[in-house]
């Protein structure tokens, strides 16, 4: 066997059969007596993780042992091309400019060396799969700007928050996506902070069981409120804007986030989507995060601020070379 699924079978096995077995787990407490969920957690495996379910494994949560070991045979692999010597010349560049191309970024920045045992990140429904969307829905999903995407673009505008740096939003925040996968909570009494390592948002979410803010009051991330439901702190999310959607929701949206601590150096991440002008029922995805002991890593963005001129530029170029494809826009 190979030397890198050695190391990943023996350590991602034993994670495994620790966060499967680990539900009467008794965290740590403050010097205030909550459970203590501080440090930072990575999300990275679950990368490997679709995040709905195929349809061969109907109601199952968890890979058996054999699929869990074709996983791991896939992520070595992966894992192989990733750091193999890049070649200008022979790289394939049929996709260039997509995030994961050989070209955006360099493979070897992605971090895929970790896996899951996890069929899907989508839960409820039990098979895996998120609900159909409305016909609002669905409407309002093709009207938005892609998350990510090359354009060509009029202006700032028609991108994204991702793409214009100034936030993925929440729950989107929680979940991996090439690299920066980690999220550090702190703790005080009345409070807890969560700071996502992409572009290092940071919300402050009172624990005291507030009522929350008036509707009137809108906020790209919400409006969050927390209380601990014995070791689990819930957190309850209203009055988003909509100008920050997550797979297409309105700002209807309503969050229930759930965090526990499950072992030493696992913490679960449970969240649920409830949009009735989005979906047509409730659903809820689920993380696990490791304990991340190299902490949090700077996330540039756009590095030297010249990434939004560039993008506008090259639009720019396109409309010049392609005059018929700009008139249609």
């Amino acid at each position: 066997m190979h030397r890198n699924t050695l190391f990943l079978a023996a350590a991602f096995s034993a994670a495994g059969a620790l966060t499967l077995a680990a539900a009467d787990y008794k965290a740590p407490r403050t010097a205030w007596g909550e459970p203590d969920l501080q440090g930072v957690w990575s999300s990275s495996a679950e990368l490997s993780v679709p995040f709905e379910r195929n349809p061969a494994y109907g109601d199952r949560q968890w890979l058996t042992e054999e699929e869990f070991n074709q996983r791991l045979k896939q992520t070595t692999a992966q894992l192989d091309s990733d750091n193999a010597e890049f070649n200008v010349e022979t790289a394939d560049t049929a996709n260039a400019g997509a995030v994961g191309s050989a070209t955006s970024p360099p493979p070897h920045w992605l971090e895929r060396s970790e896996t899951s045992r996890r069929t899907s990140l989508v839960i409820d429904p039990p098979d895996g799969r998120v609900p159909p969307m409305t016909a609002e829905g669905r409407q309002r999903a093709l009207a938005a700007p892609p998350a990510l995407g090359n354009g060509p673009f009029d202006g700032p505008e028609q991108m994204s928050m991702w793409v214009r740096c100034i936030a993925r939003g929440v729950p989107s925040a929680m979940f991996p996506t090439v690299y920066n996968a980690n999220t550090r909570i702190v703790q005080g009494p009345g409070y807890v902070g969560i700071t996502y390592e992409m572009i290092h948002d940071t919300r402050v979410i009172p624990t005291d069981g507030r009522a929350h803010a008036n509707p009137a009051i809108r906020q790209l991330y919400g409006d969050s409120r927390a209380h601990w439901d014995g070791d689990t702190l819930a957190i309850d999310v209203t009055n988003f804007t909509g100008r920050m959607p997550y797979r297409g929701s309105s700002d209807a949206l309503h969050l229930t986030e759930r965090f526990r601590r499950i072992d030493k150096d696992t913490v679960r991440y449970e969240v649920t989507m409830d949009d009735a002008r989005t979906w047509t029922r409730p659903w809820t995805a689920a993380l696990d995060l490791r304990r991340q002991v190299a902490g949090m890593f700077e996330y540039a963005c756009h590095e030297g601020n010249y990434s939004m001129l560039n993008i506008l530029k090259g639009s720019r170029a396109s409309d010049a070379a392609y005059p018929s494809r700009s008139r249609g826009r």
